[in-house]
């Protein structure tokens, strides 16, 4: 795979990396990796396209910093649901899917996650990107295990599966409903997602 070394020259104009990382993010969520091209992503930021190599040293690491960036946006998102005080644990995780469903509803069921498009995309082909998903993907997953664990704590889970194994079962079903939804078009994978979960392996412990 080819890569550059980034190129010396005038100071880089403040903004213009994050305007391709912005660009990038739309574009291959949109469209895909594979098909989303360098002069496609200079052109929609704006820039010259030698500009893109005085950032990135290939189109590869501008991939993982795409991961880089859409995996902090979703964290920031995880945290603010799954990490509030103010509701029990399973509320928490009721109301981050409820507020997903209807997202994805309102895209018409197209695009999916960022992740897991490029994990069956690119991750058999690329090393650096398969890398960079794999940790993001457990950074995500701890989100999910300390709030699981919470609810472990105060009796409102059960016990029954460890927090580290029911978040991780958790991240991933959602990917591959997430997955069916695109092929199916409509939301049946992501309802039933949530009554399984919620009516089986999330389990309120009975009062």
């Amino acid at each position: 795979m080819e890569t550059r070394q980034a190129r010396r020259g005038p100071k880089p104009k403040l903004g213009t990396r994050e305007n391709l990382i912005q660009a990038g993010l739309r574009s291959i969520h949109a469209d895909g990796y594979s098909a989303s091209g360098i002069q496609s992503i200079v052109e929609q930021a704006d820039v010259p396209k030698g500009s893109f190599y005085t950032y990135f040293a290939s189109k590869e690491a501008f991939g993982a910093e795409i991961i880089d960036a859409y995996s902090e946006r979703g964290l920031a998102r995880l945290r603010a649901f799954l990490c509030n005080a103010e509701m029990t644990p399973v509320a928490r995780l009721e109301a981050f899917f409820d507020d997903r469903i209807a997202a994805f509803r309102k895209s018409n069921f197209v695009r999916g996650c960022l992740l897991g498009n490029f994990s069956a995309e690119a991750a058999d082909h690329s090393a650096m990107i398969r890398q960079q998903l794999a940790k993001h993907f457990k950074s995500w997953s701890a989100v999910f295990e300390q709030c699981i664990s919470d609810g472990q704590k105060i009796g409102e889970i059960s016990p029954e599966f460890s927090a580290t194994s029911l978040a991780d079962f958790l991240l991933n079903s959602w990917e591959g409903a997430l997955l069916r939804m695109r092929a199916d078009k409509n939301d049946a994978a992501l309802r039933e997602f949530k009554m399984i979960v919620f009516g089986g392996f999330i389990r309120r412990i009975p009062r």
